[in-house]
């Protein structure tokens, strides 16, 4: 009964029907559109707004800690698997359609982090909590949308995400080490657990640790398959623009395809527009101290994701002459094709990578699911030491499951969390669209924006004592 719910719920949002394809292309574009191409105009400011990003306060974490948060949570199975699992469904004309789902996105990130910052609330403990449920309640006073939002963050970060990321390590340590999954299973649960028992600040300390290292380690890796192998990228990169339109032998019927795997591996990857983000934003203390601040940050979260790691996968994989394995090889694709570029070392690096990768993303999605006890008054003893379980559980549970389950309940809940969270969004453009305003008129003027709620037009209204 579960499986056949779960693949008809797939079917409209990705199949037949492919609802999300078109939800995410519209938000995309209407986002771009009323914010006049910031991704672009504003290109240059988001690494400027870096600057003094490590400062933060008591109540939160800092601008740089939120940065690598969200990567943690992004960077994972996505970068990996899944661009080999889009290319293999949908060639490598997939690719191109990543990077146009990628650039449309970082318009929809930064819409929906700044909403995450305006509408954050200070639990029990004086940390800050936000999130899409949060600004659903408080910004349309819609209580019961909130609930079916964070129901679905449950579902997707609290249940079936951490498990589908623990089911690519134990498969990747299987196949290069022959670890077996159970085993290497119980020390993903265990580590994962001392982490998160830390809260949001010990897993934004060991996002900021661990996520420069093992994505610039990708990066290098990338970019020396590439000058090694710097004949071959012109054909490639050809071969990936032709592909994309449907103009290789192939023809038209793979265009669909391509367009379908590229948008949906490429919102795993980037999550622009899932609604999961936010949280990890809305726990920040920007600087300047503006709302807007922290969504240039996680547009930049958006580029680094997957017009820098999930394209340094694809000329990997592309450059492996075709080595790129069968439909649900998963990880191990990228594994084939990174030994056939450097050997037996490729497929241990990989590995290694991928563990790294997945882990951060293991205990990020951790924190998004936790920020939302507070919303149902639960972010107490009982609450957060019965979700922790639970969490735990799915882990070890996706460590031993079958890739396929796990895909397929990723896909569903990623999905339904997405649907709402855009409907939000939509209906809160006109204070996306106000704040984004205030900040570039404060910037422009005093080149270092301050927030001040009478300033702005907003929907709803914030907690007392955050923005007033």
């Amino acid at each position: 009964m579960i499986n056949e719910i779960v693949s008809f719920a797939n079917n409209v949002l990705w199949g037949e029907y492919q609802v999300l394809i078109y939800i995410l292309v519209f938000a995309g574009v209407w986002f771009s559109l009323r914010l006049r191409f910031i991704q672009l105009r504003h290109f240059a400011y988001m690494f400027k707004v870096m600057k003094g990003s490590t400062q933060g306060d008591k109540s939160g974490i800092s601008s740089y800690q939120a940065l690598c948060t969200g990567l943690s949570a992004r960077v994972g199975t996505g970068n990996l698997a899944g661009v080999a699992m889009a290319i293999s469904l949908g060639g490598s004309g997939a690719v191109f359609w990543m990077w146009v789902i990628a650039l449309l996105g970082m318009a929809t990130g930064f819409a929906e982090s700044i909403l995450g910052q305006l509408y954050k609330v200070r639990d029990d403990h004086k940390e800050y909590r936000g999130g899409p449920a949060y600004y659903i309640r408080a910004g349309l006073n819609k209580p019961w949308l909130a609930v079916l939002f964070a129901l679905c963050l449950f579902l997707g970060y609290g249940i079936s995400f951490s498990a589908m990321q623990a089911n690519t390590i134990t498969d990747a340590l299987n196949h290069t080490f022959e670890i077996s999954s159970v085993y290497s299973g119980a020390v993903i649960t265990v580590i994962a657990g001392i982490i998160v028992m830390g809260g949001l600040r010990s897993i934004a300390r060991f996002a900021e640790l661990i996520v420069p290292f093992m994505g610039l380690a990708f990066i290098l890796a990338a970019v020396a398959v590439t000058l090694i192998n710097i004949q071959q990228v012109p054909a490639v990169l050809m071969d990936i623009f032709n592909s994309a339109f449907g103009l290789t032998e192939a023809g038209a019927g793979a265009l669909g395809a391509a367009i379908k795997n590229g948008i949906q591996r490429g919102l795993y990857s980037n999550e622009a527009g899932a609604g999961s983000v936010p949280h990890a934003a809305a726990g920040a203390t920007p600087v300047p101290n503006h709302p807007v601040a922290q969504g240039y940050v996680q547009m930049l979260g958006v580029f680094i994701d997957t017009m820098v790691l999930c394209s340094c996968t694809a000329i990997v994989i592309l450059l492996a002459q075709g080595n790129i394995g069968s439909e649900m090889e998963g990880i191990r694709i990228t594994q084939n094709a990174m030994t056939h570029h450097m050997g037996m070392s490729g497929d241990m690096f990989v590995a290694i990578i991928i563990t790294l990768f997945s882990f951060t993303s293991v205990v990020a999605n951790y924190a998004y699911a936790e920020s939302n006890l507070h919303l149902f008054k639960l972010d107490n003893i009982y609450g957060r030491t019965g979700y922790t379980l639970l969490y735990l559980g799915m882990v070890y549970w996706g460590a031993n499951a079958s890739l396929k389950e796990v895909w397929n309940m990723a896909d569903m809940a990623l999905g339904l969390m997405t649907v709402v969270n855009i409907s939000a969004l939509m209906l809160l453009t006109p204070t996306i669209v106000n704040l984004t305003r205030d900040y570039q008129i404060k910037l422009h003027a005093t080149n270092k924006p301050e927030f001040k709620l009478a300033d702005v037009k907003i929907q709803g209204k914030t907690e007392d004592g955050v923005w007033s």
